[in-house]
């Protein structure tokens, strides 16, 4: 392009010289062989020019014709590759969406059968205690080992028969007092709610979003059996509605709860989960890797470990840590 300016630059000049030579006043005698040459190659010389220039002129206008098809072109594909990355996006947020919901649900239906289990064991023992003690009772004289013999019941003596007569008066008591009802029992485990109705009715209000409601029915199982595990996986949920109502910091206190004083219960590897998106969410990158991290060391053929170790390279990060 720029060797093709200064050639046109340069024809512009000779073009210029030519017309000057032939603007000159001719003699009055005939004009010699050599002034003829000279200007038919002058004439010539202009032609060239006007040729070149006409072709120049529809060659730069062919390439801004390109150039606005190509400017056009990569406007479409922006737009085209832009709709797509929305379209994606859009995508991703309801796939995960669908993903969260789909867990949450996974982990209620784990609930409730650990429950299930729990309630169908201690029926069996109450079936096996009640046959133990029908055996008792159809066969008085055996006993099953480690249990006392029933002690033989004495014979009935005849009370002997008093002499005929009226009947002796019969002093009244005088410190007879009514005898004392027994006090009701106000104990803390008899106002104590029934732990598996609790915590299934807390597990049915948040899965129909009733945090405020569910929240409190955790915090009774919590209260009154601290000891149970159903108590850890309450601390659980209650990390949950923490994390749902971006109440991070409270999320992370509850699943702490749930790693260090049940560490055996089946939601530890989700409350590990939760508390490592957790901090990443507060902008604690490092302590949320580590915690997911720890997750795939600990858990790593869970769904949680799986899903940890996809946020981890979503982040560029490797799901384990280089030695």
């Amino acid at each position: 392009m720029q060797k093709t300016r200064i050639l046109r630059n340069r024809l512009l000049v000779a073009a210029v010289i030519a017309s000057f030579f032939l603007c000159l006043p001719s003699p009055a005698r005939a004009a010699s062989k050599e002034i003829v040459e000279l200007q038919t190659q002058v004439q010539q010389l202009l032609d060239s020019v006007q040729r070149i220039q006409t072709t120049l002129d529809s060659r730069l206008g062919v390439i801004q014709h390109l150039a606005e098809q190509t400017a056009d072109d990569a406007n479409r594909m922006t737009a085209v590759v832009t709709a797509l990355q929305q379209k994606l996006t859009a995508q991703s947020d309801t796939i995960n969406g669908k993903l969260d919901t789909a867990s949450g649900q996974t982990q209620s239906l784990n609930d409730s059968l650990d429950e299930l289990k729990s309630r169908i064991a201690k029926l069996d023992k109450s079936i096996q205690d009640l046959q133990t003690q029908l055996q008792n009772i159809q066969n008085p004289g055996t006993s099953t080992p480690g249990t006392p013999a029933p002690a033989p019941v004495p014979a009935a003596i005849p009370a002997p028969v008093p002499p005929a007569g009226p009947p002796a008066p019969v002093p009244a008591a005088k410190d007879a007092t009514p005898a004392s009802t027994p006090a009701a029992d106000t104990s803390p485990a008899s106002q104590a709610p029934p732990l598996a109705e609790t915590f299934q009715a807390g597990l049915r209000d948040f899965n129909a979003a009733k945090y405020e409601v569910a929240s409190g029915e955790f915090q009774d199982v919590i209260h009154y059996y601290p000891q149970d595990d159903l108590a850890g996986t309450s601390q659980f949920y209650l990390g949950e509605i923490a994390y749902k109502q971006l109440k991070l910091t409270d999320s992370v206190k509850y699943y702490n709860a749930v790693l260090e004083n049940f560490s055996g219960n089946s939601k530890a590897p989700a409350a590990q989960l939760r508390k490592g998106l957790a901090l990443i969410q507060m902008n604690r990158k490092e302590a949320g890797v580590h915690e997911l991290r720890l997750l795939i060391q600990r858990h790593p053929q869970t769904p949680e470990a799986a899903q940890a170790r996809t946020k981890l390279s979503g982040m560029g990060v490797k799901p384990t840590a280089a030695h």
